[in-house]
């Protein structure tokens, strides 16, 4: 049976903690990636430690969302980092993330789509008239016509995102058995976003408080 692929969030400034958190993931029975958001991205030390990582699976959450230009450069300004994979907004249009995948080079480029922090209501506040799934599934079309490597989406849209983009689908909104929503709104458990078809996942609080090796083997535990 392959192994669960599984990025944990690294949501801090400290290096030692993001240490920690390396050291005790090492688990024989996940395939463990690391993603570094813009808090450990933006850190006094953080860029230093990520240029001397070595056997990882790296994944540089910038969530790019910009002008074309704009996208190329910030790929361009981190290429020595060497990640595994990098995230652009899939609502920075179709000229944007193509531009920015001419560029990426062995760099996996992710589309994001709608933060799991959102839901319908969020998106009428901002102005988006579309059912939050139909939306998804426009997204999804954009990712495909861009030739994306991977694209981000919540558990709820995989189904929808299947339907038209045949690659990587790696799920964020994970959340052991019990565990507290915090500020996202659309979530499931590992196991069942894996059943509903993602082939990758993100996970952080749930595996990143408390006792790391505790957490990890509780997740070992509910993917049985």
């Amino acid at each position: 049976m392959k192994k669960p692929k599984i990025f944990i969030a690294c949501d801090t400034t400290s290096v030692n903690k993001v240490k920690r958190i390396i050291r005790l993931s090492n688990n024989s029975q996940i395939n463990f990636g690391y993603k570094f958001g813009l808090e450990f991205l933006n850190s006094k030390n953080g860029r230093k430690f990520i240029s001397k990582l070595k056997n990882k699976i790296t994944f540089g959450d910038y969530k790019l969302s910009d002008i074309p230009n704009t996208c190329v450069s910030s790929i361009k300004a981190v290429k020595d980092l060497k990640f595994n994979y990098i995230t652009i907004h899939l609502n920075s249009g179709l000229k944007a993330i193509k531009a920015a995948k001419k560029i990426s080079g062995k760099t996996k480029l992710i589309g994001v789509s709608v933060l799991t922090s959102l839901n319908n209501q969020s998106l009428k506040e901002i102005g988006f008239n579309k059912n939050l799934k139909k939306l998804v599934f426009h997204q999804a079309k954009l990712a495909t016509k861009a030739r994306l490597d991977a694209i981000v989406c919540s558990p709820e849209e995989i189904q929808v995102v299947k339907k038209i983009f045949k690659k990587e689908i790696i799920t964020p909104g994970i959340r052991l058995q019990g565990d507290k929503k915090g500020d996202q709104k659309r979530v499931m458990t590992p196991k069942q976003a894996f059943q509903n078809g993602a082939t990758s996942l993100v996970m952080g609080r749930s595996l990143t408080n408390g006792n790391i090796k505790n957490n990890i083997q509780r997740l070992i535990e509910e993917l049985k």
